[in-house]
């Protein structure tokens, strides 16, 4: 399977006790979703391996320790920690409204409600306090919060984001254009 049709759900961690489990941490608010999980895709090498979740419990501090299908050793734990975990784009329940994931919005048009249509939405930059949609306006990076107070609606037909951006904000990036 390729990267492409997957999605990052988190990575182990470490090891747990001396029989092979190892420690998950999912990458995701809902770990609900992710109890019941019948295999899982290791990154090894840059190729994603299907691993059969044998056992699979969560932790006091909500990460899942998994028992893996022939990983029976400390040895083979020890092989697999730092690996990504991935699963195909498939199994993510539906969202709508304002939610929605990262990934399903690169390439959607970007429309604000003053100044109107802002660019497409490159990605999504995950490395701060809050999400931001990076934005390309014929080769000018514009960059928005991706936050509930910044989004009105979500198009999915048309693969439209509608922005309330604050006053002065797209100035900084589109001034003079």
């Amino acid at each position: 399977m390729r990267k492409e049709d997957c999605f990052y759900l988190g990575h182990i961690s470490r090891k747990h006790g001396y029989k092979g489990e190892v420690i998950a941490v999912f990458d995701t608010d809902q770990k609900e979703n992710y109890t019941a999980l019948e295999s899982v895709l290791l990154d090894i090498h840059g190729e994603l391996i299907p691993f059969f979740i044998e056992e699979m419990a969560m932790n006091s501090k909500g990460h899942f320790i998994l028992g893996l299908e022939d990983v029976v050793t400390d040895e083979d734990a020890e092989k697999l920690i730092g690996r990504e975990l991935y699963l195909p784009l498939e199994v993510l329940p539906p969202l709508s409204g304002k939610s929605f994931y990262f990934h399903e919005v690169i390439g959607f048009s970007m429309v604000d409600a003053e100044a109107g249509p802002i660019g497409t939405c490159m990605d999504i930059i995950d490395q701060s306090a809050q999400p931001i949609f990076q934005i390309d306006k014929d080769g000018t990076e514009i960059l928005v919060p991706a936050v509930d107070e910044f989004i009105q609606s979500i198009d999915r037909d048309t693969r439209t984001i509608y922005l309330q951006t604050p006053p002065g904000l797209l100035d900084i990036y589109l001034d003079g254009q």
